[in-house]
């Protein structure tokens, strides 16, 4: 009879516990099992703040210095992100020369080229037009250099050497700007990826179409 109490005493607690509380607002801090002082430093470690004193090290700082010789994962000696695919960050092969195609590393699909779109309508439409033809707003305001991405020379050009003037600009004209500081390597790619498909687009026949795609375009 003992063990039967026992039994019904701990569902009741199991219960109590799951279903009782639920949706409770408490004021008062929850039970402690484990108190501070029966068990100290095991629940509340002190927090050290970036650039504290810190009594615990002889010379006074919380913060550490990392080892000697050693460098954040996918960093490199100089602190710099390490950076060891020629084709993906340079748009280069082995031997130096622009790379044609994309690099091994970037999946070129639909949502990559969408995803180069969105970038494209935002730093490059303004000068090379929403078409590529280099009649953007910017040429309204005096600037009638822009090349249009549909001429032989452009459209001949490496994919690596296109993804480089995003990289680095055009120079020494210096009429295009870096965009390395607001387009990540990939991102850059994916932009390629949509002058392609721009002018592609230019210059496609009903060939190019897969077949199970022409009947969006109402035809067969």
């Amino acid at each position: 009879m003992r063990h039967v109490y026992l039994v019904t005493l701990f569902v009741m607690i199991l219960g109590f516990s799951v279903l009782g509380l639920r949706g409770t607002h408490f004021t008062q801090a929850p039970v402690d099992v484990f108190p501070e002082w029966a068990f100290p430093g095991m629940k509340y470690g002190r927090k050290i703040h970036p650039q504290a004193s810190s009594a615990f090290f002889a010379d006074g700082r919380a913060d550490r210095m990392p080892p000697p010789n050693t460098v954040p994962a996918g960093y490199g000696p100089a602190g710099q992100p390490l950076r060891n695919d020629d084709a993906l960050y340079l748009g280069k092969a082995e031997d130096g020369s622009w790379i044609h195609g994309f690099p091994a590393s970037i999946k070129v699909d639909v949502a990559f080229v969408q995803r180069g779109r969105d970038h494209y309508a935002i730093y490059c439409a303004p000068c090379h037009g929403l078409v590529g033809d280099g009649n953007g707003v910017t040429k309204r305001y005096g600037m009638g250099a822009t090349p249009t991405y549909h001429d032989d020379r452009l459209r001949q050009m490496a994919e690596g050497q296109i993804y480089d003037t995003i990289t680095n600009g055009k120079q020494p004209a210096n009429n295009m700007p870096s965009y390395a500081d607001k387009l990540a390597p990939d991102d850059r790619w994916a932009v390629v990826a949509y002058v392609r498909a721009l002018q592609k687009a230019q210059t496609g026949t009903l060939a190019d179409v897969p077949e199970s795609h022409r009947a969006d375009l109402g035809t067969k």
